[in-house]
Parts: C-alpha cells; structure tokens; sequence
C-alpha cells in the first residue's frame, strides 16, 4: 500500500510565450472550483531583488489563481510570517488538470506593498514587446482591463478583500476586475 501525503498537492506551471517559465510544487490549500489557493516556498533558485522587494529562500508564497479571471495573486511572507506584499501576475484564466495547475503569464504585473502604500505596474515594457496586441487583442484587452482593475482595487481598498474567504465574497461579480 502506497503512503498518501498529508497535504495533497499540485504542480504549478507558468508558461510564458509557449514555453515553461516554471514548475513547482505547491500544497493545495482550497478549491471552491472557482478560485485554487496554493502554498509554497520560493521556488527560484537564490535571491531576486526587484529593488522594490526581494524574494528569497525562506519566503512563503500563498497563491490565488482563478479558473474565470485574468490574474493571479499571491501573497508574500517571509518565513518568519511577517508580510511583504502582494505580486500579481496577469493570466489568462487558470486550468487543473492531471495534477497541474496551468497558468499563461502575460507579461503584466503589479506590486502591492504590505503597507498598500506602494502600487507599481509592471513589465509594461515587455506586454507591448511580446506582440499579444496584434497576436490576440482580445486577450490583450483583458490583460490590461484585469492590471486597470487591480490597481483600482489595490488602491481604492486594498487586496486583502478580495482574497477572504470563498471566491464570491468582496469581489465576485465587481466590475473592477
């Protein structure tokens, strides 16, 4: 008889212009069948100082993903507990499937401060680099209205809201996102 894990778990998969950015393993924390919440350490190899913030060993990262939404968010903390922040990745809509969670990074980002003081877009550079505009300007439009929102979000009231509780609760139907 095989042994069960005491947490079940999932592969997290972020793909970046057709190929594998990152794989990682993650500890399924919740699955409404809506929004999927992960735990995990910092999967990258050492330290990356975004000048900003810095991820390092130690860092936990609780992740929310959405089957419906075109973004990703994941809290970040040191291993101590102590916040650092929220980095938000904009996706399309995530996908489980024999064990993964699959996820199509699409170039835009936003940080989130634990304060909430500091709100800054990110890699816009790179989103109007990749060619999605031209590409797929339907996915482009729902890139840049899932950034626009999230910022209003993030400065209107913060993110924590939105990641309280069951995937309806604070921003389920919003227009904002």
């Amino acid at each position: 008889m095989s042994e069960r894990s005491a947490e079940p778990s999932l592969t997290i998969t972020l793909m970046k212009a057709g190929r594998t950015k990152i794989a990682y393993p993650a500890a399924l924390v919740h699955d409404d069948g809506d929004r999927v919440t992960v735990r995990a350490p910092w999967a990258a190899p050492g330290v990356r100082d975004f000048g900003f913030v810095r991820f390092e060993p130690g860092d936990v990262f609780t992740e929310h993903y959405w089957r419906d939404r075109w973004f990703a968010v994941k809290e970040v903390r040191t291993g101590a507990g102590a916040l650092k922040g929220w980095y938000c990745d904009i996706t399309r809509p995530a996908e489980v499937r024999d064990g993964a969670l699959l996820v199509e990074d699409l170039d835009l980002d936003l940080w989130v401060s634990a304060d909430g003081a500091t709100v800054l877009r990110l890699d816009e550079d790179e989103f109007e680099e990749s060619g999605l505009t031209e590409r797929d300007p339907a996915a482009a439009r729902e890139a840049l209205r899932a950034l626009d929102g999230l910022e209003r979000l993030a400065r209107a009231e913060g993110l924590a809201g939105l990641l309280a509780g069951p995937s309806e609760h604070a921003c389920g139907d919003s227009p904002l996102i």
